[in-house]
């Protein structure tokens, strides 16, 4: 592991305790679409591709135009790219839909919703593949916008420790955790997800992190 990838040990309890709220901890059960949501994170198509080629859904939908931090990595947009990298695992072409405008969770849902009705595709359940930090804030989100389907949330089972390594950037790993936390409060606030629990232990963690300066994804 290099050192641009390593937890530092003086914030591994609150980086672990964030990261284990984040984790919605949900047994994936077979539905009627795996739902990805686009990002950075490659393994996100990957893991929809494992999980389709395990037989849990029928059809992909990939969700995501760009970020900043995505612009140049997947420079014709998220979901695009996350679909030629599900085909190159064997998920056949006539199995993904691309939903490529969205550029926020809100709209992810918003929009994949619209194009299932589109396509006359009607579903009751669905598998949320998302990054493992991203777990939490995508449930609060869909069953605000989309509350009749029933959700199971995944994410490429890595550890924290792994996770980073395949991320290869610790800072931004750790903002990413910090500003996801925040979305969780604020977000239920302004009405765009449903409220979670946000324990005591939580909460320390997320006042420790900004007090050490990961701050660059608050909102």
């Amino acid at each position: 592991m290099t050192a641009s990838a390593l937890v530092p040990d003086a914030l591994r309890a609150d980086i672990e305790t964030l990261w284990n709220y984040h984790d919605m901890h949900h047994v994936v059960r077979p539905a009627d679409v795996g739902i990805g949501l686009g990002s950075h994170d490659l393994g996100v198509a990957t893991y929809a591709a494992d999980l389709y080629l395990r037989g849990l859904f029928p059809l992909i939908v990939f969700t995501g135009a760009n970020a900043p931090t995505t612009v140049s990595r997947f420079p014709r947009g998220e979901a695009v790219h996350y679909k030629e990298h599900a085909i190159g695992r064997g998920v056949p072409d006539g199995a993904v839909l691309v939903e490529p405008q969205a550029t926020n969770t809100g709209e992810n849902f918003t929009y994949t919703r619209t194009l299932l009705g589109k396509h006359g595709i009607a579903v009751a359940s669905a598998v949320l593949i998302s990054r493992p930090y991203q777990q939490r804030r995508a449930y609060a989100t869909c069953k605000k916008l989309w509350p009749e389907i029933e959700v199971t949330c995944a994410s490429f089972p890595l550890s924290l420790d792994n996770y980073v390594e395949s991320i290869g950037d610790v800072d931004r790993v750790i903002n990413m955790l910090v500003g996801d936390t925040q979305r969780i409060t604020e977000y239920a606030k302004k009405g765009f997800a449903i409220e979670q629990p946000y324990p005591n232990e939580v909460r320390a963690a997320f006042k420790r992190l900004v007090d050490a300066g990961y701050t660059s994804r608050l909102i």
